[in-house]
């Protein structure tokens, strides 16, 4: 039997990935380049929108420890941002046009997946997995609506700027990686108390952009926009995306009143993006206000901050541990239309339902991934692990269960997490 997938972002493309691997033939619809949503440029499979950034890479980080699990799953998406990693300290971040590139590629290659290049606007017959994002608009949100009551949920999600490495001012900033963990990788743009109290005042009052229809809904705390945060105070910025601890000056020898981050966005380290200066200001306000910050003065902006809306599942009322739909098991979902928020966890939450997907095609018992790996624990909580009213969430430490035993120290703890996690994923019979 053929699984339908329905969308080739991070998610979908996983989930194709894990059927296919288990020969199980795979019809993967796309509905770019026919039609693209308003945070989507290119036609290649899973585009990433917002940060080039997978998170830490270190397993003290629930992050790193969900990458590692995927990792030994033969994960797709990991092995292809692996492979394009440009440098960023303790971090996965990519080189987002080959990484994107080469996950096209590789979907493309494979025998047992079929790529049909057209919008899907009804649920097909038989085994099917939605991973349509979280931009689902349409008649594709229709029919979920339909299947799905309280699917009307939904966030803002921000995009942060990129701009030129040459040019920025690098007397007024220099190469660094937090408390010098790592390499270099940052370029760090330092601002004294006067330019940064300056910057708030005009960033808080800077003008937004039109939201279109999104202007009763709330903010993702996860994904802030930097100018909403400059409204909640004036230290907001600098004890957030703009702290300055673990960062000395060269120039000074002392830490600045706050540090603005450019993180390296492409191979080839001509593009670097503003790290958590996600922004809905209009473009002429984002060149008026950023370029305040004395580093980047004369910046050139290749891409603006956007914002556009999420739209995510109750899943907690309609999923259960697999990702499938408690009402119609023969339909799946993944991604963050499930309520996962983040990359590594949208791949993952593909991940997940793709290899349950065809262990359950080929007859096989499910896999039942216990709360005490990653994978496991998001799965749970999306299904149902959630108190109150159900909102997106990252992997964290918080989602698995304690050790049995007192280990000293946060660090120590969460590797000792890790291990276990890790000792009791090889005993799975995947």
């Amino acid at each position: 039997m053929a699984v339908s997938v329905i969308g080739a972002g991070l998610a979908g493309c996983e989930c194709a990935w894990q059927l296919a691997r288990r020969g199980v033939d795979v019809t993967l619809y796309e509905m770019k380049p026919e039609r693209r949503s308003p945070a989507h440029v290119s036609d290649s499979f899973a585009e990433l929108v917002c940060s080039n950034s997978l998170r830490s890479d270190e397993l003290t980080n629930a992050v790193g420890l969900l990458k590692e699990e995927m990792r030994r799953l033969d994960s797709l998406i990991l092995t292809c941002a692996d492979e394009y990693r440009v440098p960023a300290g303790g971090a996965l971040a990519v080189d987002r046009e080959g990484f994107s590139q080469a996950v096209t590629r590789r979907i493309r290659e494979h025998p047992h997946i079929r790529v049909v290049r057209e919008e899907v606007t009804a649920i097909p017959d038989g085994r099917v997995i939605v991973a349509t994002g979280p931009l689902t608009d349409g008649a594709m949100a229709e029919r979920i609506g339909e299947l799905c009551p309280g699917a009307d949920l939904h966030f803002f999600d921000a995009v942060a700027p990129i701009v030129t490495l040459e040019s920025v001012d690098m007397t007024s900033a220099w190469f660094a990686s937090r408390y010098d963990k790592g390499t270099s990788d940052y370029v760090n743009c330092p601002m004294e108390r006067e330019e940064y109290d300056a910057f708030v005042r005009e960033l808080a009052a800077a003008q937004e952009a039109e939201a279109h229809g999104f202007e009763d809904s709330g903010v993702f705390e996860g994904c802030m926009p930097v100018e909403v945060m400059a409204r909640r105070g004036p230290d907001t910025l600098r004890y957030g995306p703009l702290k300055p601890v673990g960062l000395r000056d060269p120039r000074t020898g002392r830490e600045p009143w706050a540090v603005v981050q450019l993180r390296m966005d492409n191979a080839q380290g001509t593009l670097y993006n503003m790290v958590g200066f996600q922004t809905h200001l209009r473009f002429p306000e984002q060149r008026r206000v950023f370029s305040m910050i004395p580093a980047l003065r004369n910046a050139s902006f290749v891409r603006y901050g956007v914002m556009h809306r999420n739209t995510y599942l109750n899943s907690p009322q309609l999923l259960d541990r697999y990702y499938r739909l408690r009402s119609d098991p023969r339909i799946s979902f993944a991604g963050q239309i499930t309520g996962v928020e983040g990359y590594v966890e949208s791949a993952a939450s593909g991940l997940l339902a793709g290899l349950e997907a065809a262990r359950e095609v080929l007859g096989l018992p499910p896999a039942d991934f216990p709360q005490e790996t990653a994978i496991g624990a998001l799965a749970l909580y999306v299904s149902g692990g959630s108190v109150g009213d159900f909102q997106p969430m990252n992997i964290n430490f918080g989602l698995i269960p304690p050790l049995d035993h007192r280990v000293r120290g946060k660090r120590n703890k969460n590797a000792a997490l890790s291990a276990r996690s890790l000792d009791i994923l090889k005993t799975l019979r995947l």
